[in-house]
């Protein structure tokens, strides 16, 4: 049975607001715990398949406290980051001021909606969503939306909890995701469903495969997966076809 942080349909974005409010304060903490420091890793793994250039445009979408959107700034990108959560972006401003002086261009923070972005056409050179796509109401629609302010022949790259193809793998990962994760939302947000939400939102995600074969679908070229730690996450990549 699903926690009360996991709804399908219309109620869907409500429930992950009210899970993100929760555990904002605590969320880079929880994060270094339950991947043992990994998530860092993954990011900058994330940033170089960017390979952003000094001077691009770059969307952080579902940034949450920003340490992709730094990432993309530091490597010299205009960068925007963007989410739905005031207390996420909260945590992420105050970030943001702290490192005041360290980027080309100091990133913005824009609320909002995913499914709904409010940027022209063929805005960016490069679109990242870290840890979110999974929470969308509608990933179909998110996608569309995020290739809608990707410039044609820039790239997309999507990093979210996998699906590992080893079955052993796959059951001891989703076993950890069951018993263990929640003890960290017991543990600093006063409610396991905070952290038992991971688990109950990768039952029917796509993962790694199947967001490939949506951005293939969508006309991406050169579309790839990077599975990591044998496919526990996962980094999709692809580029949206040059104007013809």
């Amino acid at each position: 049975m699903a926690g009360k942080f996991y709804a399908e349909g219309e109620t869907r974005a409500a429930r992950v607001e009210d899970l993100f409010a929760a555990v904002a304060p605590r969320y880079d903490l929880i994060n270094d715990l339950q991947s043992f420091g990994l998530h860092r890793v993954w990011k900058r793994r994330l940033v170089r398949l960017a390979s952003v250039r000094p001077g691009e445009h770059a969307l952080d979408v579902c940034c949450g406290t920003g340490d992709v959107t730094f990432a993309l700034a530091r490597e010299g990108a205009e960068a925007t980051g963007f989410d739905f959560s005031a207390p996420m972006l909260d945590v992420a401003r105050r970030r943001a001021a702290a490192l005041l002086g360290s980027f080309r261009a100091a990133p913005r923070f824009i609320q909002g909606d995913a499914l709904c972005l409010p940027f022209a056409d063929a805005s960016f050179d490069v679109v990242t969503i870290s840890y979110g796509l999974r929470n969308l109401a509608d990933i179909d629609r998110g996608l569309r939306e995020l290739t809608r302010v990707l410039r044609p022949g820039g790239r997309l790259l999507v990093l979210d909890f996998g699906k590992p193809e080893l079955i052993v793998w796959r059951r001891l990962y989703f076993t950890y995701l069951r018993w263990c994760v929640p003890v960290f939302g017991r543990l600093f947000c006063g409610d396991a469903d905070t952290h038992g939400y991971i688990l109950d939102s990768l039952q029917k995600y796509p993962a790694q495969r199947g967001v490939d074969a949506k951005l293939r679908g969508l006309g991406y070229e050169a579309t790839s997966v990077s599975d990591l730690l044998g496919g526990v996450m996962g980094i999709n990549h692809g580029r949206r076809p040059a104007a013809r």
